[in-house]
């Protein structure tokens, strides 16, 4: 604990710093609070894209398997053109939001590939998309939980160190101001008692020199 001056001034300072961590605490901790909600429904989210994906993923494959023609999908058949990405904010942390994607076709010549390779390609699409999204879920929580570590950190410090150390230091000005207002009392006591013996002492010379 750094060493502070025993004065009235410095015990000043201490009760509005110490109000200061009282006033922010709570909604620290609220950050804190609402940042793990986040981050829980974020991954459980993420973790449902990458599902469907999986889904979609099998899907095909066995569409796929029954035309035993897998390899007749042209490579480069579809590539992502754009991603659109927005904006969001989440207690006060910037994050990426995904809007979607715009995709173009590869050149393909359509009388030697088979019939279904355009569905495949629109297929392929929504396999693209679902992954875009699910990386763009992934960053936010990377994000919050940078912010997350951040505000945990800030929490204990007030919790376990300003609080405590601040409460320390008011009750050490506080014991030794009210010490320093008994020693006062206690001298200004003894000064008026030897002003009180030594007026005595003067009356009782003028009383005999009378």
């Amino acid at each position: 604990m750094a060493s502070v001056k025993l004065t009235k001034n410095e015990l000043k300072v201490q009760k509005d710093a110490l109000k200061m961590y009282q006033r922010y605490l709570p909604t620290l901790a609220l950050k804190k609070q609402q940042l793990q909600t986040e981050i829980y429904a974020i991954r459980s989210k993420a973790a449902s894209v990458r599902e469907q994906r999986e889904e979609l993923e099998r899907g095909f494959d066995s569409w796929i398997a029954v035309f035993s023609e897998r390899s007749a999908f042209p490579e480069n058949a579809v590539r992502v053109k754009n991603i659109r990405r927005g904006e969001g904010n989440i207690a006060g942390v910037s994050i990426p939001t995904y809007e979607g994607a715009d995709f173009e076709r590869g050149d393909y010549d359509l009388y030697e590939t088979p019939l279904w390779v355009d569905t495949a390609a629109d297929h392929m699409e929504r396999a693209l998309s679902l992954d875009l999204e699910a990386e763009v879920l992934e960053e936010q929580v990377r994000l919050l939980e940078a912010e997350l570590r951040v505000t945990s950190q800030r929490v204990n410090l007030f919790e376990k160190v300003k609080i405590p150390e601040t409460q320390e230091n008011i009750r050490k000005i506080s014991i030794y101001l009210a010490d320093q207002q008994v020693n006062a009392v206690v001298r200004s006591k003894i000064s008026k008692r030897k002003l009180a013996a030594r007026s005595a002492q003067a009356g009782e010379r003028q009383v005999a020199a009378l």
